[in-house]
């Protein structure tokens, strides 16, 4: 399905679309769904940027608007990253806060015309996004948290990426992966030689990142390549499909 139209693909962060183009865009469709990026300001070791996980995000999300007929949203920034708080730059809100923003977005939308939202989380400590979505769906309104696990976990093995989902934590050969091939211009040396691996992290939301990892690394990011970036967004991009559905069935 092909839902891009005349969008114009030379943007960054922040959607170019107008009004217009929006208001043509909803005609074509039973119910329209938008797609918001959230992401996090928090340290990824000394090759990749704070704004990785926002950057993966609208990665993710620039595929699937590439591919649906979306409203793709500007993205959340800053959300909540308390376990990278031992390392410089990090930067975060509440859950209680997250979750009102999310909140509001959605009713704003429904308030415009569009019933559905489809939630692109790029940080995995983002866990009130979860009880967002369940909280919205059990009051009868639409809204999805994109990928799951199961998406991630496809995506791994159609783009060949050899770490595990619990091995690749944090900085790892998937982000790494994405960004070679998103924002290579944005990636500092090192990232070839900064594998380090801490799979029994049971303590972690105790302990923080800091008790495992010094170098705030937790994963292999030589092993990533622009081309498992690439295949990674692909992938992603086809599984949202049953999601696009999901949030349509019934309309």
């Amino acid at each position: 399905m092909n839902g891009s139209g005349s969008r114009t693909a030379a943007y960054g962060l922040v959607p170019a679309d107008t009004t217009e183009d929006v208001r043509a865009r909803g005609a074509g469709v039973s119910a329209q769904v938008a797609v918001l990026p959230v992401g996090s300001f928090e340290q990824h070791g000394p090759y990749l940027p704070l704004a990785t996980d926002t950057l993966v995000a609208c990665a993710v999300a620039r595929e699937i608007a590439a591919a649906y007929p979306v409203h793709l949203l500007p993205p959340v920034t800053i959300a909540c990253s308390q376990e990278h708080a031992a390392w410089p730059g990090t930067v975060s809100i509440s859950s209680v806060t997250l979750h009102a923003v999310v909140r509001d977005i959605a009713d704003s939308l429904r308030r415009s015309g569009v019933r559905a939202l489809a939630v692109v989380n790029g940080h995995g400590g983002n866990y009130v996004l979860g009880n967002v979505v369940q909280e919205s769906s059990a009051r009868g309104e639409r809204m999805a948290l994109f990928p799951a696990a199961e998406d991630w976990e496809a995506a791994r093995e159609r783009a060949g990426v050899l770490t595990s989902l619990l091995t690749d934590m944090h900085a790892g050969e998937i982000e790494t992966s994405i960004l070679l091939h998103a924002h290579p211009e944005l990636i500092r040396p090192g990232y070839e030689t900064s594998d380090f691996v801490a799979d029994d992290r049971r303590h972690l939301l105790t302990l923080g990142m800091a008790g495992y990892t010094e170098s705030g690394v937790i994963g292999r990011p030589s092993l990533g390549s622009a081309e498992k970036g690439k295949a990674l967004l692909a992938s992603l991009a086809d599984s949202f499909g049953a999601y696009f559905s999901v949030l349509t069935a019934d309309s």
